[in-house]
């Protein structure tokens, strides 16, 4: 099986998780070689127009501002699918009742796996107007 169709299992328990208010932080990482950029983090926004994600992209350079937005979860899709491969290899969801891993193999074939929660809160970023 292709990693795409493992991969659209994976973010349907991400969407799961965020409906059901377990959603507590999403990353991307395991990078093959030195990328400029360095990881992706997803932190849970609970707003106004409901459930939205601040996304932060980490560069390895000091000198490379980091760059966050708030998005709805379907627009970080597009920002977390288009940095699947190139760079990152794995993407975790943590979530107040599991840790759930994606991860691509060296053939490109994903897989799934589940673990013990890492988090039992769920933490809101501060915003710059606080």
């Amino acid at each position: 099986m292709g990693y795409e169709e493992v991969f659209a299992q994976f973010w349907e328990q991400v969407k799961e998780s965020a409906e059901q208010g377990r959603f507590a932080k999403l990353t991307m990482a395991k990078t093959i070689g030195k990328p400029e950029l360095k990881n992706i983090f997803a932190r849970p926004v609970y707003s106004d127009q409901g459930f939205m994600v601040l996304l932060k992209l980490r560069y390895l350079s000091r000198e490379t501002e980091d760059i966050e937005r708030q998005l709805t979860l379907e627009q970080s899709l597009e920002v977390i699918k288009e940095h699947l491969r190139k760079p990152f290899f794995s993407v975790i969801l943590f979530t107040t009742t599991e840790d759930v891993t994606f991860k691509i193999n060296k053939k490109g074939a994903g897989s799934i796996s589940i673990n013990v929660p890492s988090f039992t809160d769920i933490v809101q970023p501060k915003s710059d107007e606080d």
